[in-house]
């Protein structure tokens, strides 16, 4: 891990393709301080594990290496997409990072907050019922309980029908 200055904050950011991570990135920059010009925003984006298909699985596929090589090159897209549309957000914040990471998202979160020295976690969270996180499972929760740097999960409030306050 490198040395951070005392008087630094790292803030990262877990961003991925849905408008909750989004919302969570506009609820830290405008509630979080960034006075600091020592402050660094530190974008994280996940690209998932791929896909591999065997002979042995059942299925009786497999994918040449033309077509493996076009899911990297879609994946590689989506990835530069949300990273440029987070940054796009932070338009007016001096120190910004970015990193892609490849693997579960669950463990790449948890270890990147450690490996780059993250002061605090910000992620969205899906609102996903009992049912669906059980089964799903839950990126928020396990870094909550994980990652080794206070977890600040923004739940993107419901839009009410009408428009109107409740």
């Amino acid at each position: 891990m490198a040395e951070i200055p005392e008087n630094e904050r790292r803030i990262l950011v877990a961003v991925d393709e849905g408008e909750e991570s989004m919302y969570a990135l506009s609820w830290c920059l405008k509630n979080l301080a960034f006075q600091n010009s020592k402050d660094t925003l530190i974008l994280l984006y996940v690209k998932p594990p791929s896909t591999v298909y065997s002979a042995f699985d059942g299925t009786g596929y497999m994918f040449s290496s033309e077509i493996a090589a076009s899911m990297e090159k879609y994946s590689q897209q989506v990835a530069d997409s949300v990273i440029e549309k987070a940054k796009r957000l932070c338009n007016n914040i001096q120190n910004v990072e970015t990193k892609v990471g490849h693997g579960d998202p669950r463990d790449v979160i948890c270890e990147m907050t450690q490996k780059l020295g993250a002061d605090i976690l910000v992620m969205g969270s899906h609102g996903y019922g009992i049912i669906k996180r059980a089964f799903l499972g839950s990126v928020s929760n396990h870094c909550a309980q994980n990652a080794k740097c206070p977890v600040l999960i923004v739940k993107k409030p419901k839009s009410t029908a009408g428009g109107g306050d409740i």
